[in-house]
């Protein structure tokens, strides 16, 4: 099976590496870059054939598009006389429809959506994935066999992937947020920086993994570091204080609200 990536900023990229790393061969890949030094580059780091938009949807058994949701109506009307039925083309970009998708290419060729994050630039990515109307458990399994070379892979409802962009796909920067944070927290407190960074990071690491192999609650967790009348308490009590919850609950449904106007090819 032949995979070609259209698209090969950040996120392409990271896709192409990660099946390289998992054993994909790499004359089983595609690379379509438009910018010729950009396809040079790729081609000398990763042995990789690069070829056009048109030659990819031509060539390839399945596409995977990684470009931003503004370009995929110019995208689709390029290779739409290329594509067949019988095709996987697998598209990565935020809140674009299976049925906006299907809508301008021929007939029977298959559309899965994905809402990747950014962590799989260290297999640690979260991607959520959802069939269109003319996918069956083949495709779906050959989609979750791409993106989990960089990562976890889950099922959803179409319904639901303005909620998954929201949580994950957009979620790393949230705790990026909560990090830049911390540190600068420590900083005001008299630590280094280095050292408050240490502090900081290795402690997200570490809860990540706590919550994950233990399967507690994460209000369970929360509330064994939190002893009556200590210091633990005393933060909580500031952050609900500031309404931080409800500031985050917020913001999450802002995100979801932005991917719908996506979709609706609101760009403004």
């Amino acid at each position: 099976m032949t995979v070609a990536i259209i698209g090969t900023g950040v996120m392409g990229e990271t896709v192409a590496s990660g099946l390289l790393r998992a054993g994909r061969d790499p004359g089983e890949l595609l690379l379509s870059e438009r910018r010729p030094e950009r396809a040079a580059e790729l081609r000398e780091r990763y042995g990789v054939e690069s070829v056009t938009t048109v030659e990819a949807a031509e060539k390839a058994d399945t596409l995977l598009v990684v470009v931003k949701p503004q370009d995929m109506s110019d995208l689709l009307a390029e290779i739409a006389s290329h594509v067949r039925p019988g095709q996987l083309v697998i598209s990565l970009a935020a809140g674009i429809t299976t049925t906006f998708i299907e809508s301008r290419l021929p007939d029977g060729v298959a559309v899965v959506r994905v809402m990747p994050n950014t962590p799989a630039l260290v297999d640690e990515g979260m991607a959520a994935i959802s069939p269109g109307s003319h996918c069956d458990d083949a495709h779906l399994v050959e989609a979750e066999s791409l993106m989990s070379a960089t990562g976890r892979v889950m099922r959803v409802p179409e319904s639901q992937q303005d909620a998954v962009t929201a949580i994950s796909g957009s979620g790393p920067a949230y705790l990026f947020f909560v990090v830049e944070a911390m540190i600068e927290a420590g900083v005001h407190l008299g630590l280094p920086r280095t050292t408050a960074t240490e502090l900081v990071v290795q402690t997200m690491m570490g809860s990540a993994k706590l919550l994950r192999e233990t399967g507690e609650h994460p209000t369970v967790l929360r509330e064994r570091v939190t002893s009556p009348g200590g210091t633990t308490a005393a933060a909580v009590r500031e952050l609900e204080d500031h309404k931080v919850r409800a500031a985050f609950m917020t913001a999450l449904e802002a995100a979801r609200d932005r991917s719908r106007a996506l979709a609706a090819g609101q760009d403004e």
